[in-house]
């Protein structure tokens, strides 16, 4: 996460598996979004155009690491950011890492996979709950990295935010091991502090997981005023 005053900007990247220096593909590609918005005079004046030029970025960035491998050995990450700025929230993913757009205890939105699984979703093939346990789950159709052409990415345009709105971003090791609805609820009621039902979230993610846990990392961001 990335707060200035004017400005914050959440992003989680997830290293593929099976692909040579996924850690450090992911370390990269969020080292370099992240020096970005740092570089960026806040309020973004183009926060799409921001978001695509990262991502364009953190892409060429993680093609570098390692171009003389064979193109499907080299390393591979996906990418998902959210910008929140005034009363507003805009995001982009490239992959199978989310964006969550949580209000009043329910979800409002969240990105759509770049994956198999997610477009049999969408055409009614499987249902939501298959999804998670779905043979072709971790076939992943954009990423950053790999080839040099820059990879589908998806930009979500403007949102507006409501106070206590929560804008959340996640690997797959996170959402791929809770029901959506479980998501959404552990936020509403206040018990719990963001950062502890964040942890709460996921040490349950990585117990439903057992022993094929994956990179569980989550961040997120409640807009207050």
């Amino acid at each position: 996460m990335a707060v200035a005053e004017k400005a914050a900007m959440l992003i989680a990247c997830d290293g593929m598996g099976g692909h040579a220096e996924g850690e450090r593909a992911a370390e990269v590609a969020q080292q370099t979004v992240v020096e970005r918005f740092w570089q960026t005079t806040q309020p973004l004046i183009d926060p799409l155009g921001f978001l695509h030029l990262s991502l364009g970025a953190a892409h060429a960035s993680v093609v570098g690491l390692a171009p003389r491998l064979p193109l499907e050995m080299r390393p591979r990450a996906t990418c998902a950011v959210c910008v929140v700025q005034q009363t507003s929230a805009y995001w982009a993913h490239v992959g199978d890492s989310r964006v969550y757009h949580l209000r009043a205890g329910r979800l409002r939105e969240r990105t759509r996979d770049h994956s198999h699984v997610e477009l049999l979703m969408r055409e009614g093939v499987i249902s939501a709950g298959q999804m998670q346990n779905h043979p072709m789950r971790n076939f992943v159709e954009s990423c950053l990295g790999g080839e040099a052409l820059l990879p589908e990415m998806a930009l979500n345009p403007r949102r507006a935010l409501l106070p206590d709105d929560l804008l959340l971003v996640c690997t797959d090791g996170f959402w791929a091991n809770l029901e959506e609805k479980v998501i959404a609820s552990a936020f509403s009621g206040g018990v719990l502090s963001l950062q502890d039902t964040l942890a709460a979230l996921a040490s349950q993610a990585v117990l439903n997981a057992g022993g094929g846990s994956d990179n569980t990392s989550v961040a997120a961001l409640r807009f207050l005023e």
